[in-house]
């Protein structure tokens, strides 16, 4: 019987290895995946993400001549307004205004300075590597052949000469002193979006709002954080014949200028 019994172990521990040796070894455990962010989608310190079109880091080469009227619409936070430019007014503006909106300049940026009855200042880029891409390219000068009545663009400038580059005034209300300043405005928005205009948040103040040298170096994110109620513009593009020559909008993915001021 021991021997037996001793038998049926051996047995028992062969057909077990036997078992363990035809059961195959658990596979790996594969690595988790990350989600991928939606479209558009940002962490709060890297707004810079490919959402830019390329181009733009290469200012010297959007050197395109404007047509000699072309429209732009503006869909902000607030709402929707078009832009009508004449080239016959101030065609070097022109001329920069529509390669900017053509290659998606003002997308995603914000209406940082609102001061009521005088103006509504845009054109820094969201993107910090954009606003670096442009500090150098400023135009020149233009003679002011109308005048800065409500409604109509002009470039930011310092009282140096030779200073526009990206930023743009919509007047608020006539400002005829800006014409004795030098401000050679090329486009107007029309009636019905000055009511949007009207509306854009202007309650931080023209002393308490965003630094223009921060919102250069850091983007939206700075400007989302410390004044989350200015508005902002969602997108600007040529329509109408302009709109043809346009390219497609990017999928999601100076020595330095002085900032422009309020002018004395």
């Amino acid at each position: 019987m021991r021997k037996l019994a001793i038998l049926l172990v051996a047995g028992t521990l062969g057909i077990a290895l036997q078992a363990a040796a035809q059961t195959p070894a658990p596979a790996p455990a594969k690595p988790k995946t990350t989600t991928a962010p939606k479209a558009g989608a940002t962490t709060p310190k890297t707004a810079t993400a490919r959402s830019y079109d390329r181009a733009l880091l290469r200012p010297v080469l959007l050197k395109d001549k404007a047509p000699e009227t072309y429209q732009v619409k503006f869909v902000t936070t607030r709402g929707e307004f078009t832009v009508s430019v004449t080239r016959a007014w101030a065609p070097i503006g022109a001329d920069r205004f529509y390669n900017l909106v053509k290659h998606h300049f003002y997308d995603n940026a914000s209406f940082f300075r609102v001061v009521p009855n005088f103006v509504v200042q845009f054109g820094i880029s969201a993107y910090p590597p954009v606003s670096a891409a442009w500090q150098n390219a400023n135009i020149k000068d233009e003679p002011v052949t109308g005048s800065n009545k409500r409604g109509y663009l002009t470039y930011a400038k310092t009282s140096l000469p030779d200073t526009r580059s990206t930023q743009i005034f919509i007047n608020l209300k006539d400002n005829a002193s800006l014409d004795r300043q030098g401000f050679s405005p090329f486009g107007v928005v029309d009636a019905q979006g000055m009511k949007v205009v009207d509306m854009l948040y202007d309650q931080y103040g023209d002393s308490a709002g965003p630094d223009q040298d921060q919102i250069t170096k850091q983007g939206k994110p700075y400007i989302d954080k410390g004044w989350p109620r200015l508005d902002s513009i969602k997108s600007a593009t040529l329509v109408g014949a302009a709109a043809e020559a346009a390219p497609a909008k990017p999928a999601a993915a100076k020595a330095a200028t002085p900032a422009a001021k309020k002018p004395q």
